[in-house]
């Protein structure tokens, strides 16, 4: 087995390229809680350009720009209006909620990932003391590698503001949003007033995420950043390598999508698999349960990591290569060849 893996459990696995690693070692640093890193502030101004926002934050993860966003918009009793499959409600670990004590109101999302309308509007609260107050409608775009709809995004952002709501964006993998639909990054985020941007998935940066918005409200999101333990000190070390990903690896994210569309359309081939197809890097595949553990350990031999289970989710990035989902389909067509038998 070679020591190289084909590592299809998330994007977040990816490594930090050689001229990623020579900008890390090559950067400026000063102390980013007194703001003087130029490193920081460079990637900060970089992004907030970029997206089209006044100002940026960069934060250790994206469940902390999320978390720093919501608690910068909402008080004590405050709620937000989010998808149950989105992230901020599902697998931050209750955090609005737990530290910023702002009450989730999960709603249904469809099948494109979007939020209906019209139960976004159930949702609202009417101005009474025995409501939380409604302040945010949290979107997620992409969404279990869906892309939501250019015109749906007006139109919920549209309808939020009409009725007195911000608007916040966890764009963690926006950037596949807008080279999917063959935007802007600034289109891709139009009509949020914040947006989370996450640059250690398919950016390929080791860690971080930037949170953008308005001056005055990133300088009170500063506050919680610091509250939250996000206060780096020499952190130019890391905002150069995230400030490379934001220059160099944005549109490669289209590799990334065309090889999730092979290796989905290849595995489709594969009796008994059933396999969603793509519109970005995620896709999932249905395997028979009595499979699933044999399955694993034999891609293991391969050198091949994916989350074996009857509901796997696969994900190509900028370390999976054409000849890696060759690889891949060839390992689960071996595999199925001799499982049917048995």
């Amino acid at each position: 087995m070679s020591d190289r893996w084909i590592d299809l459990r998330s994007d977040t696995v990816t490594q930090p390229s050689a001229a990623m690693r020579a900008a890390m070692a090559a950067a400026p640093v000063g102390d980013d809680v007194y703001a003087d890193d130029p490193t920081v502030n460079r990637l900060q101004d970089f992004a907030a350009e970029l997206f089209g926002f006044e100002a940026g934050l960069f934060a250790p993860s994206g469940t902390q720009t999320n978390l720093i966003a919501l608690m910068t918009h909402c008080g004590r009793g405050d709620e937000y209006l989010v998808g149950q499959e989105a992230h901020t409600y599902k697998y931050e670990g209750g955090g609005a909620a737990v530290l910023g004590s702002i009450q989730p109101q999960p709603i249904a999302n469809q099948p494109d990932g979007s939020i209906a309308i019209s139960d976004i509007a159930a949702y609202i609260k009417p101005d009474d003391m025995h409501f939380a107050r409604t302040r945010v409608l949290a979107l997620e775009n992409t969404i279990g590698g869906r892309v939501l709809p250019r015109d749906y995004v007006k139109a919920a952002t549209d309808f939020a503001h009409a009725k007195g709501l911000v608007t916040h964006l966890d764009g963690a993998r926006v950037c596949n949003a807008a080279v999917k639909q063959g935007i802007s990054l600034r289109d891709a985020a139009a009509g949020f007033d914040t947006v989370s941007v996450c640059l250690s998935k398919g950016l390929g940066a080791p860690v971080g995420s930037v949170l953008l918005g308005p001056k005055a409200f990133i300088e009170q999101g500063k506050r919680w950043r610091k509250m939250l333990g996000g206060g780096m000190r020499q952190a130019g070390v890391i905002a150069a390598a995230a400030h490379y990903a934001l220059a160099h690896n944005v549109e490669r994210l289209a590799d990334d999508h065309r090889n999730a569309a092979d290796l989905s359309a290849g595995l489709a081939r594969i009796e008994p698999l059933k396999v969603t197809t793509p519109q970005t890097n995620i896709f999932y595949v249905e395997i028979p349960e009595a499979a699933c553990a044999q399955l694993a350990e034999a891609l293991r031999h391969q050198g091949i990591r994916a989350s074996i289970g009857p509901h796997t989710r696969l994900v190509t990035h900028l370390d999976v290569s054409a000849a890696d989902v060759n690889k891949t389909i060839a390992a689960f067509e071996a595999f199925f060849r001799d499982w049917k038998v048995q």
